[in-house]
C-alpha cells in the first residue's frame, strides 16, 4: 500500500507506512464492532477493480478457458512453489480464526443468540446463513483471484515481465500494457485490499495468541476489557509495519508467507475436520458423512502439494 501510494500520490514511502498501519490500529481499537465490521464489509467492493483490471487487459478467453478446464500439468520448482503459494492465499490460516471469532463476535451481539448445542431450535436459520454467507463468500474471493492470474498473464506474462519483486512495478508495468486506467484500478485494488486484509492477519494473530494464553479477547470488548488482547493486535501490526524497514522484496516475502500459510494450513484443516467430525464436541450437528469426506480430501490434496514442493525443491 505503502509503495502504491507514494507511487500514485507522492510523500515519503515511511509515512505512508505509518498512515495505513496506525490508522488500521486505531480504527480496531477506537470503533466500534459492529461500525467496524461495516467498514469492512464495504472495503470488500475494492476488490472489483481486479475484476475490471482483466476486463480491460486484453485477455484471450477462449484459451483461459480452455486452461481452465483442462489445466497445464506443473511439475518444475517454480511452478509447485507458486501452487502452493495460491494455496496458502486462498486457504489462509488466518481466515480460520477469524471467521470462528467473527462468528463468537456476532453471537455475543445478539441478546437471543446461543450455540447451538445449547439452543437446537436455532440451527435452521443459523446453519442457512452459514451456508449462504460461505458459498457466496468463497465464491466471490475465487472469481477474484482468478481475476488477479487472468490480469497477470495478459498483461505481465505476456510482454515477458514474470520478475516483479514489488507492487509498485507490477502497477508500473501494467502502464505501457494496458493504459493508465488499468494501472489506477490496480492501485486502487492494492490499497482497499490492504486496509481490509490489515485487520484480518493481525485480528486473527490477535486472537489464536490470546486463546492460547487464556486472555479475554475480541473487537467487541473495549481497550479496558480486553487490554492484553489490544497489545497482541498491536504488536501484530508493530510488527508488520518494521518488516517494511528491511527492505525486503515484497513479492517473495508474500510467496513465502503464502507457502508457510499452505504448510500450517494442513494441520489446521485435519483438526478442524477432527472437531467437527466429533460427537463430543458438536453433538447432534456433526458434520454430516459426504462434508467429512469433501474435507478430508481437501486436506489430503494441500498436504500432497505441499510434499510435492518439498519434493521438487531437494530434487532441485
Amino acid at each position: 500500500m505503502a509503495d502504491v501510494a507514494h507511487t500514485a500520490v507522492g510523500a515519503p514511502r515511511g509515512l505512508w507506512v505509518a498512515f495505513f498501519g496506525t490508522g488500521s490500529l486505531l480504527l480496531q481499537v477506537l470503533m466500534p464492532y459492529a461500525r467496524y465490521a461495516k467498514v469492512l464489509k464495504w472495503l470488500t467492493l475494492s476488490l472489483f477493480s481486479y475484476a475490471a483490471v482483466a476486463m480491460v487487459a486484453g485477455v484471450d478467453w477462449p484459451a483461459a478457458l480452455r486452461g481452465l478446464v483442462v489445466p497445464t500439468l506443473v511439475l518444475w520448482a517454480d511452478g509447485v512453489r507458486l501452487l502452493v503459494a495460491i494455496l496458502g492465499t486462498t486457504i489462509s490460516p488466518s481466515l480460520f480464526f477469524w471467521q470462528a471469532a467473527q462468528e463468537v463476535e456476532e453471537l455475543g451481539g445478539h441478546r437471543s443468540g446461543q450455540p447451538l448445542t445449547q439452543a437446537p431450535r436455532q440451527a435452521g436459520s443459523a446453519l442457512a446463513r452459514l451456508h449462504a454467507d460461505t458459498w457466496i463468500g468463497m465464491a466471490f474471493a475465487n472469481a477474484i483471484a482468478l481475476s488477479v492470474v487472468l490480469a497477470a498473464a495478459a498483461t505481465l506474462h505476456a510482454s515477458g515481465q514474470t520478475q516483479i519483486t514489488s507492487t509498485t512495478e507490477a502497477a508500473q508495468a501494467l502502464k505501457p500494457v494496458a493504459g493508465q486506467g488499468a494501472f489506477a484500478l490496480f492501485a486502487l485494488g492494492i490499497v482497499g485490499t490492504g486496509l481490509l486484509a490489515l485487520p484480518v492477519q493481525a485480528g486473527s494473530t490477535a486472537y489464536a495468541c490470546a486463546d492460547l494464553l487464556g486472555l479475554r479477547r475480541g473487537l467487541a470488548h473495549r481497550l479496558r476489557e480486553a487490554p492484553g488482547f489490544y497489545a497482541l493486535l498491536a504488536a501484530a501490526m508493530g510488527s508488520g509495519m518494521a518488516l517494511n524497514a528491511l527492505r525486503i522484496e515484497t513479492l517473495h516475502a508474500l510467496v513465502w508467507a503464502a507457502i508457510i500459510n499452505a504448510v500450517l494450513a494442513v494441520t489446521i484443516m485435519a483438526g478442524v475436520m477432527r472437531a467437527a467430525s466429533a460427537l463430543v464436541v458438536m453433538g447432534r450437528f456433526v458434520l454430516p458423512r459426504r462434508w467429512q469426506w469433501t474435507g478430508w480430501l481437501a486436506t489430503v490434496a494441500v498436504g500432497m502439494a505441499c510434499l510435492a514442493w518439498a519434493g521438487v525443491s531437494l530434487w532441485a
